[in-house]
């Protein structure tokens, strides 16, 4: 489903939906002892191309930004409790 851009997020229920399926997906890849940078970059990568079918590159390069300012703020750090 192509993202709107007058609706930046999806609906809660279904972000909380595809937020639960990613879990087991992840819990299940490091039971079969697939590594943390393995799974990381196969998501970001799957990540990448269902964005690519659903909006501007412009669009892409926002949100890549927009992680990146989290990470150089420590934003990502602090979610995880490993602030720096």
């Amino acid at each position: 489903m192509p993202i709107d851009a007058t609706t930046p997020e999806p609906p809660p229920s279904e972000l909380s939906h595809a937020g639960a399926v990613v879990d087991k997906a992840i819990e299940y890849m490091l039971g079969q002892d697939i590594g943390s940078l393995a799974i990381a970059s196969s998501l970001l990568g799957g990540a990448l191309a269902i964005l690519s079918r659903s909006v501007a590159d412009e669009a892409i390069v926002a949100i890549l930004n927009n992680a990146i300012s989290s990470v150089r703020a420590g934003d990502l750090r602090r979610m995880a409790g490993k602030a720096e």
